[in-house]
């Protein structure tokens, strides 16, 4: 298998990982009341974990596109 290409798995994984470790409280609680409503900044791990997850989406669309050029 080519590099490019596993590397773009991996990183598609740990972005869908990503992705679903943010809580931001807007699933099914919200529908019987429990949203929060207000506002707050996102603080330690999370702030951490949102900016991973932006550099992990560009880093996959890099990857998309040199595996493009390369085919």
């Amino acid at each position: 298998m080519e590099p490019l290409l596993v590397a773009q798995v991996v990183v598609s994984v740990l972005l869908v990982v990503s992705i679903l470790l943010q809580n931001r409280g807007s699933g099914l609680g919200s529908v019987f009341g429990g949203d929060f409503g207000g506002y707050y900044t996102k603080r330690g791990f999370e702030k951490a974990l949102f900016y991973g997850s932006i550099g992990l989406g560009v880093l996959f669309i890099l990857l998309a596109i040199l595996n493009t050029k390369l085919v």
